[in-house]
């Protein structure tokens, strides 16, 4: 029984990695002026009692509520008005109780450190409003030794990864906007401390193959009182070009293929009184998935912008 149980916490804690990156790389059609600096600290929690297991969503018996808790610092450099650069760490805590109130030793560690670079590619402005093309590419690789196998407290898949995101977005006059973005996802490699694992057959190695993925992500918003309030509707979807499903009473590994759709919402506010401040609140859900959690997100964070290199006079 005991193993039983550690088997299917290993199954629910390694599924944070679904949601846990995204949030790393620079996917809107913001950019920073000549000379501008803008940093973010963000703060937000995740937690889910429910999972899919392959196609099917499952109610996990044992462990009422699987948490995670992320603070991320990111800076967006404005090199020109055209080029961005973008860099970021998350600091991860995940832990898991069971209904009887006991509680399973998490993991606590730095995650993947983030560099992308953003370039507008093209912008048209019409009678009615402003067209937009920006892609984005993006590196990361683990900044700390974690064990990605080490379920269920991995922290994240423990592969290096390559973003391209193209960026499409045509914002009214009003204030309203839309926005399309789809990105290619390739991962390296993982190692795990074991020297055989099974992903539709048997490996005998410590190397596991991480599936590559694209995201598809269409996102409605508004500004309001003039220009101080961003208001923004999303959904995100996750596909894995390969990978197993989660098999009956086996804990996850990085060669799953992780599939979900998430709904968002966010908010971001500009103090106008202290010039470059910001304050940003947003809420996710997967609502659907494969081999994924059901997980909510909640977070709020602080921004604040500046011109690090005044021109000389």
């Amino acid at each position: 029984m005991k193993n039983k149980r550690q088997r299917i916490i290993g199954l629910l804690l390694g599924l944070f990695i679904a949601t846990s990156i995204q949030a790393q790389t620079p996917s809107d059609a913001v950019m920073m002026g000549s000379r501008m600096l803008c940093v973010l600290f963000d703060y937000n929690q995740g937690r889910f009692d429910q999972y899919w297991e392959g196609p099917n969503l499952r109610e996990n018996q044992t462990i009422a509520t699987v948490r995670s808790t992320t603070v991320l610092g990111m800076a967006a450099i404005g090199i020109s008005n055209n080029l961005n650069v973008y860099v970021g760490l998350p600091h991860i805590t995940t832990e898991s109780s069971t209904p009887n109130g006991g509680k399973f030793a998490g993991v606590s560690a730095f995650q993947d450190f983030t560099l992308a670079v953003k370039y507008k590619a093209y912008q048209k402005d019409f009678e009615n409003g402003q067209l937009r093309i920006l892609g984005t590419i993006g590196f990361s690789a683990p900044s700390t030794n974690y064990l990605a196998d080490y379920r269920p407290y991995a922290i994240g898949n423990g592969a290096p990864e390559l973003t391209y995101r193209g960026i499409f977005q045509f914002k009214h006059n009003n204030g309203m906007y839309a926005r399309l973005a789809g990105t290619y996802i390739w991962r390296g490699y993982s190692e795990a401390e074991r020297e055989y694992y099974y992903n539709n057959g048997s490996y005998y190695t410590t190397w596991m193959d991480v599936p590559n993925a694209v995201t598809v992500e269409g996102v409605l918003g508004s500004w309001f009182m003039d220009n101080a309030l961003q208001v923004e509707l999303s959904y995100l979807s996750s596909t894995s070009l390969s990978g197993d499903d989660i098999r009956a009473y086996n804990a996850a590994q990085p060669t799953n293929k992780v599939n979900w759709g998430r709904v968002g919402a966010l908010a971001h506010y500009y103090i106008k009184s202290v010039e470059g401040l910001g304050f940003v609140a947003y809420y996710n859900q997967n609502v659907s998935g494969r081999n994924a959690p059901k997980m909510s997100t909640m977070g709020v964070g602080i921004t604040y912008f500046f011109n690090f290199l005044k021109p000389k006079s």
